[in-house]
């Protein structure tokens, strides 16, 4: 097995995905919303420099 190293941010998004299934329906929204945005920072290649 490979071990791989991830980013903060990479970190930030497996947590905040582990808290959104344990948080629903009562933290769902905001979080969801947090979910969206981190991941789309991630995607962006101007974000990643």
């Amino acid at each position: 097995m490979e071990d791989i190293k991830l980013t903060e941010k990479e970190i930030d998004l497996i947590t905040t995905i582990r808290n959104y299934r344990r948080s629903y329906p009562n933290g769902y929204p905001e979080l969801l919303w947090y979910l969206e945005r981190l991941f789309y920072e991630l995607l962006d290649p101007e974000e990643n420099n």
